[in-house]
């Protein structure tokens, strides 16, 4: 191994070891309703958020309740990746003049990235139109990954709560697992990426020469929003923008680049556990609700 690779490694831990703890503080917090700092940014997005939808947040559900809502919240974002993916040829953004996506293949997306279970089985750059991308996929990168972020809350809250008949709010929880958590660490990442090279913007392909071409190759210059999709996949680890993925050079320019990519799915992971450590430390102090 070079030199260069070990020094990754060692940064790799170092920043592994200083985040957890802290990540996992802020975390507890957040779920908590206490305050985390970012809450004097964001609270008033939060609480129009609630009005907007007619959530109560002092209002808290039982379990049947709460799994009635995860149920609910993900089969809407299914139907609505299943048609953007559909109807994408007749939809703005779309300078490839992509056609709609077939319908074994728009379910099968949909309900991977509705469920965050990670299965993409097509080219992202020769199938989905920057519109789905965004809109669609982008969307649930975010929000499939907030509600099972959600879902380990309540399931803590069940352990910590023992005889309450009421673990949390979902709407609560995924609007705070969202606002207060997922966007501000695709926002940090995506800053980076910026800083790498990696490309952000919603151009048509570009056709280049080939070092090698002969009569049936041509090439072409893959660009669009990958900052943004890069950014949230590295936190919810849903599927990427273009087929080569990390492998490709818009996505990696230079080598610092793929820190991030290892580093940030296992600080979020491990900043959870220690969430969750504090949260069943604190309910098992207070006692049966």
């Amino acid at each position: 191994m070079t030199a260069n690779g070990w020094a990754q490694i060692g940064l790799y831990l170092v920043v592994l070891l200083a985040l957890v703890k802290p990540l996992g503080l802020y975390m507890a917090r957040v779920y908590q309703g206490e305050p985390c700092g970012l809450d004097k940014v964001l609270g008033p997005a939060e609480r129009l958020l609630y009005r907007l939808c007619g959530v109560r947040q002092e209002e808290e559900m039982s379990w049947q309740a709460y799994a009635a809502a995860v149920l609910l919240f993900s089969f809407a974002g299914i139907v609505l990746v299943y048609l953007l993916q559909r109807l994408q040829g007749m939809l703005p953004l779309n300078p490839q003049g992509l056609s709609g996506v077939s319908p074994d293949s728009s379910f099968n997306t949909a309900v991977s990235f509705g469920s965050n279970t990670n299965w993409q089985s097509y080219g992202g750059e020769t199938t989905m139109a920057y519109l789905t991308q965004m809109a669609g996929l982008a969307v649930q990168n975010f929000l499939s990954a907030a509600a099972g972020m959600a879902v380990l809350i309540a399931l803590i809250r069940g352990f910590a709560r023992r005889s309450s008949k009421t673990i949390g709010n979902f709407w609560v929880d995924l609007t705070r697992t969202t606002l207060y958590i997922l966007l501000p660490l695709s926002l940090l990442l995506a800053i980076v990426l910026v800083s790498q090279g990696v490309v952000q913007n919603l151009s048509p392909y570009r056709q280049v020469p080939l070092l090698q071409a002969n009569h049936d190759a041509s090439g072409h210059t893959v660009v669009g929003a990958a900052v943004a999709r890069r950014a949230a996949h590295e936190l919810a680890e849903g599927g990427g923008m273009h087929a080569t993925s990390v492998a490709g050079l818009l996505h990696e320019l230079r080598g610092g680049a793929r820190l991030p990519h290892k580093t940030v799915p296992v600080v979020d992971r491990a900043g959870q556990r220690a969430s969750r450590r504090r949260q069943a430390s604190r309910g098992s102090r207070q006692g049966p609700h």
